[in-house]
């Protein structure tokens, strides 16, 4: 059979407002801009009939991107190959709760906060563990989560400090983030996590003021918008490199009031390219005011997240990197999914899933003092093995290399229909949104 180059299997592509087109691949993560004068010569070549051979520099460039592919190639393979490689032993992904205490009470919070600080015993059998899989380790990921993590400070420092010398003597390559509603997060304790590779941050700020107040106020009650701010304000002095999504949860009461907080972090934030906005719907998450909730339907949040998006670029506001790193290889598939990743609780329960941890299915063992995990492996399977091994829509959809069925397990075992990923749903929005998010910087 005469080889060809036919466009891939894993393509997107999305006109842009000066009528350029955007391309994506999901194979590859390329996401690529044509001006309207090299689109002509982009689109034929992207004809399914394929082409003999690479004629111009347009067309090597679609191939060094993987828009293009030798027709020899078996691309739903290739797919599958990467799947497998998620199972590497050399990564490692921990999801850590030093307290599941909280300093708010969120409106839409499902946690429950029976379980505080992480003690002693568990605190050891963490150094130990990450301590005796050290060898065999390439990557180390923590993801600080809670409660709220900095009411457990000291926690965070004794764990980073041990991590850090592990990593470092082992040549181990360690990166963090953390999840903190910002209250507690002055510019000393920033600088300090700085200082323990914690640089990737997610802070919640959903309205100005009183809205904001209203749905996420301290447990007393108490106002926390304007410490959460000043905090924010104080951390922009801060030199060097690190990266700030501030997210937005919205529902049908505060979408009349998002326009407003957009121009106040506007205002505030635009001129600081480490500091991006990312706007999530709220939903039922198990938590106690659930049927109180205003949630928007799912037609509704869909085409808010990217209206209100494109309304912050717009004004010059930074989208959240999030969204462009969820679109590369394997990117959009849930850590829950994932072999190597595991939360581990503040009382030593090992969990695949930050958002059920009352349920049975979800409790996937134990950590002990000696670094011992004890681990149900029947359980963790049934987190890692639903999405493209089971569900054949899922292996014949063009984002399948990025989520692989798998961006939340536990909606589809939940509610029993594919969990697709608001970026894939939207996906010619999230490329132009991309696109006019990249001329700003």
């Amino acid at each position: 059979m005469k080889n060809k180059y036919v466009p891939s299997r894993f393509n997107a592509l999305s006109q842009t407002d000066d009528n350029g087109v955007v391309l994506y691949n999901s194979y590859t993560g390329a996401i690529t801009y044509f001006s309207e004068e090299e689109k002509q010569e982009v689109l034929p070549s992207l004809k399914r009939a394929g082409t003999d051979i690479l004629e111009n520099e347009i067309q090597e460039a679609l191939y060094n991107n993987g828009f293009l592919v030798s027709s020899t190639v078996d691309e739903k393979k290739r797919a599958q190959f990467l799947h497998q490689s998620q199972h590497r032993t050399d990564m490692m992904h921990l999801v850590l709760m030093p307290t599941e205490a909280c300093n708010f009470r969120c409106t839409y919070c499902y946690e429950t906060f029976e379980r505080g600080k992480m003690n002693q015993k568990i605190i050891n059998g963490l150094k130990t563990f990450v301590q005796e899989k050290a060898a065999t380790l390439s990557s180390l990921h923590i993801s600080w989560f809670g409660g709220e993590p900095l009411i457990a400070f000291d926690v965070i420092k004794e764990l980073s400090e041990s991590f850090l010398s592990i990593t470092k003597e082992n040549n181990i390559d360690y990166s963090c983030d953390l999840v903190t509603n910002g209250y507690l997060l002055t510019k000393d304790v920033f600088q300090q996590l700085l200082s323990w590779n914690i640089n990737q941050f997610m802070i919640t700020v959903d309205g100005v003021g009183e809205v904001h107040d209203h749905r996420r106020h301290l447990t007393g009650g108490g106002k926390t918008f304007d410490t959460v701010i000043n905090n924010l304000l104080a951390i922009k002095e801060v030199q060097g490199s690190f990266d700030i999504t501030i997210r937005t949860n919205f529902d049908e009461d505060t979408l009349p009031e998002a326009s407003k907080l957009t121009q106040f972090l506007k205002n505030h934030f635009a001129d600081d390219r480490r500091f991006g906005i990312l706007f999530r719907p709220v939903g039922k998450w198990g938590g106690k005011n659930d049927d109180d909730l205003p949630v928007c339907s799912r037609t509704m949040a869909n085409k808010k997240i990217w209206e209100l998006t494109d309304e912050a670029i717009t004004e010059g506001f930074s989208m959240s990197s999030m969204i462009t790193d969820t679109l590369m290889p394997s990117a959009s598939v849930c850590y829950a999914a994932k072999p190597h990743s595991l939360v581990v609780g503040s009382d030593g329960q090992l969990y695949k899933c930050t958002l059920s941890l009352n349920e049975e299915f979800n409790k996937v063992g134990k950590i002990h003092e000696d670094g011992n995990l004890e681990l149900d492996y029947d359980k963790i399977a049934s987190w890692v093995t639903s999405g493209e091994e089971t569900d054949e829509v899922c292996q014949s959809c063009f984002y399948r290399p990025a989520c692989q069925g798998n961006h939340c397990p536990l909606f589809r075992r939940r509610i029993g229909e594919r969990p697709c990923p608001y970026e894939k749903r939207n996906i010619k929005k999230v490329l132009n949104l991309i696109w006019k998010n990249s001329i700003q910087s």
